[in-house]
């Protein structure tokens, strides 16, 4: 999935850039965390996460679009460190790498993409705006994780 794009949306590895041309929609990232951690998430408080996959959930609608993406990876390798989303908490944890990002350009579709991922919630986290129980999945291996949100935006691209 992280190999490259598909014509319906992009697909970028940790080491590639992501689409910072002011289009926005929704985007999933994958994060490996090498090992348990609590992660204090501002007023969300500590989470014990065991070690393993996650995939946020999230949108980049605003002014800017994709470069909130851009941003997170900047937070994940240490040049920023501001936290200001739920996920920065969790990305800035030394534990915790930016593996893949799937950006779903146009797409509106944040909370229903995040209930299609499958896996385990981390109860309340990225979900201050909205009712949803969480925009983050938690799965013991990457593969599992990686189709279900591939599948996750795609279905939601062609709805």
């Amino acid at each position: 999935m992280a190999d490259g794009g598909d014509a319906n949306g992009h697909e970028h590895d940790g080491s590639t850039g992501t689409d910072t041309d002011g289009e926005g929609g929704t985007y999933t990232l994958l994060i490996r965390l090498a090992e348990p951690a609590t992660v204090a998430v501002g007023a969300l408080g500590d989470h014990a996460l065991a070690a393993g996959w996650y995939a946020y959930t999230g949108n980049a609608l605003g002014p800017g679009g994709f470069a909130r993406v851009a941003r997170h990876r900047r937070v994940a390798s240490g040049d920023r460190d501001v936290r200001h989303w739920h996920v920065d908490y969790l990305l800035g944890h030394p534990a915790a790498a930016l593996e893949a990002a799937v950006t779903s350009p146009g797409l509106d579709a944040e909370c229903a993409v995040a209930r299609a991922v499958e896996g385990e919630r981390v109860p309340g986290f990225g979900v201050s705006d909205c009712s949803c129980r969480s925009h983050l999945a938690f799965a013991p291996e990457r593969d599992r994780l990686e189709r279900s949100v591939g599948d996750a935006h795609a279905t939601h691209r062609s709805a």
